[in-house]
């Protein structure tokens, strides 16, 4: 049976998610939320992943978020559930103490775009189309769109494409923040990986208290972000990593990072 989701490991260090549905345009069905929660729960215990890329088997879409041919067959309390399943899912994923970059190979509409919210850095494929157009559907996004968004892009953009259920192009994307990086279709996945390796070089212990102390903070007034910070700092001052990044920086060489 073909997994629904792949999962390898690049250069020892970096994660890599596809999802592998692309004949059904790689939409989250039942059995491939189960498969993105145990890929989690593995990429939990693996202390050498230092970065996660999320990305779409195929070409055109990245991911078509809820398979409604699925979710038409729903009784009301099915669909309920499914809809917070998908929610609970995004959330696992935004709060892996690891770096994610969503790799959109293509398209992300609805829900696949809200899973792109709930990774750190996107980087999408010149032409994709990216946009929440659950207004049109009678619904509104309901996997963290309404919540991510306007964190992201700012309240008055957030609630304009929420409202329109407009889609935007890729290099509108990227003018008003929605996403950091574009590449063309055959550098795609190669400038993600270098990203993601830019970001691994740095210390692992390091990355995780930076990611910790900017979302713990996003609902505090910046006195209460500023001691979180500085709480998260003193974490890493008796760490291995702190010295040997001292070290390396006093005998000009290149840091070799442990994790503790």
């Amino acid at each position: 049976m073909t997994s629904l989701v792949n999962f390898s490991i690049q250069d020892e260090q970096i994660g890599i998610m596809t999802l592998n549905r692309p004949e059904q345009v790689n939409s989250l069905s039942a059995g491939m939320l189960e498969e993105i929660n145990q890929t989690i729960q593995e990429i939990k215990q693996d202390e050498s992943i230092r970065c996660l890329l999320i990305t779409g088997a195929g070409s055109k879409v990245f991911c078509a978020g809820a398979d409604l041919k699925e979710r038409r067959l729903m009784t009301e309390e099915e669909a309920k559930e499914a809809v917070l399943t998908i929610q609970q899912t995004f959330t696992e994923i935004e709060s892996l103490p690891i770096p994610v970059i969503a790799v959109m190979n293509g398209h992300a509409l609805g829900g696949g775009l809200e899973l792109a919210l709930a990774c750190d850095l996107r980087i999408a494929r010149a032409g994709a189309r990216l946009g929440l157009p659950e207004t049109g559907l009678a619904i509104i996004p309901g996997a963290g769109g309404t919540q991510r968004l306007p964190r992201l892009i700012g309240l008055g953009k957030a609630k304009e494409l929420i409202f329109t259920g407009a889609s935007l192009q890729a290099d509108e994307a990227l003018q008003i923040g929605l996403i950091e990086h574009i590449s063309l279709a055959d550098s795609l996945m190669n400038d993600a990986i270098t990203l993601a390796k830019q970001i691994a070089q740095n210390g692992p212990i390091a990355l995780k208290e930076a990611k910790q102390a900017i979302h713990s903070s996003l609902d505090h007034n910046i006195h209460t972000g500023l001691m979180k910070e500085y709480e998260a700092y003193l974490r890493l001052i008796h760490t291995k990593d702190r010295i040997e990044g001292l070290q390396a920086f006093q005998e000009k060489r290149t840091p070799h990072y442990r994790g503790n």
